[in-house]
């Protein structure tokens, strides 16, 4: 079976190893159809702590890895990471 993968933001970093990603879905609703919004915020391994809050990031089902942690984080999604540029106020 092949392993799910999910787009979503980064909303949390606070943790040692693990960034928790809220994603989220378009569904109808059953009775009106409107078209509404739902979420899910799934935490992920982060091996080298390199993701922050507010990055889209891909991740991927895995093995267990705590009692929270079944996905693991593959890849930034967009822009890479920001470097400041130094300025001189000279």
């Amino acid at each position: 079976m092949p392993k799910r993968v999910l787009t979503g933001t980064v909303v949390s970093d606070k943790t040692d190893k693990t960034v928790v990603v809220s994603v989220e879905r378009r569904v109808k609703h059953e009775l009106y159809g409107k078209i509404i919004k739902r979420s899910k915020k799934y935490h992920a391994h982060d091996e080298t702590n390199q993701f922050h809050t507010g990055e889209t990031v891909r991740i991927e089902e895995c093995a267990p890895i705590s009692k929270l942690k079944t996905w693991k984080v593959i890849d930034r999604i967009g822009a890479e990471i920001a470097v400041p540029v130094p300025t001189d106020n000279a």
